[in-house]
């Protein structure tokens, strides 16, 4: 069984008075090396800040989005480097948010995990459909085409996925668990199809209004490594109770 990630998105969300969150899921986090792993993305304004709060513990840091490029003339954009440099050992990429209102394509996407992956960051790889690509029947299409578009030549080592239906962000909706273990086993035999048994061993998160009340349901299903988080990381008794959830499945 791949060892859980409990990842939380703050997305635009943060200020320095929030560093006390920081502080306090890092207080809370179980200290075991079978224990879940957890993982705050925070604004890159504060990454420094959180990194620096969360230095000894057992929670890491991660940045939400990054250019595909090293350096360069890109007004207002942030690298891998930058993010690695700053604290970070992870960043988003490909996040529904970013691919509807930025405009990334999954070549974008495919060119932001390599250039996180050569920085040292291990990327976190969203895929999800919408609701009319649900309701047409297309969703395991969708993501197989997402997965094919954005992996690029990654080794199974250097990534994790996160699937997001993207009408369960933010709405308060939430796949029913056949739904995610039906597109989670989709994902793992095309990881399995692609890499061989290595493809058992990335981990592949659900990211879609998790939260404290329904944690207990969704996480034990089969090929749910862990969960990626919105608002229910804003807090840091949502995000411990969750997290909390994931430790008890490993006692």
């Amino acid at each position: 069984m791949n060892r859980k990630l409990i990842a939380g998105n703050w997305k635009m969300n943060g200020l320095s008075a929030d560093l006390r969150t920081v502080r306090e899921i890092a207080a809370g986090l179980a200290v075991s090396a079978a224990a879940p792993e957890a993982l705050l993305c925070v604004p890159a304004t504060l990454l420094a800040q959180a990194a620096r709060q969360a230095s000894g513990t057992a929670l890491s840091l991660g940045g939400q989005t990054c250019h595909p490029e090293e350096k360069g003339a890109f007004t207002g954009d942030v690298s891998a480097l930058m993010l690695k440099e700053a604290g970070a050992g992870f960043v988003i990429a490909g996040h529904s948010e970013r691919r509807t209102g930025h405009g990334e394509t999954d070549a974008i996407v495919a060119a932001q995990a390599r250039a996180a992956v050569n920085a040292g960051l291990t990327p976190i790889i969203c895929v999800g459909e919408t609701l009319g690509e649900r309701q047409s029947g297309a969703t395991l299409k969708v993501i197989e085409v997402q997965l094919a578009g954005s992996l690029g030549a990654l080794q199974p080592a250097t990534f994790v996925l996160a699937y997001e239906p993207l009408w369960a962000i933010g709405t308060g909706k939430v796949a029913t668990p056949d739904q995610i273990a039906e597109v989670h086993a989709f994902i793992r035999q095309f990881l399995e199809q692609r890499f061989g048994k290595p493809g058992q061993s990335v981990r592949i998160l659900y990211g879609g209004s998790l939260n404290p009340a329904n944690a207990a349901e969704i996480l034990p299903i089969a090929n749910v490594d862990g969960g990626l988080i919105g608002g229910a990381s804003l807090k840091a008794g949502d995000f411990l109770a969750i997290y909390n959830t994931a430790v008890a499945l490993t006692v």
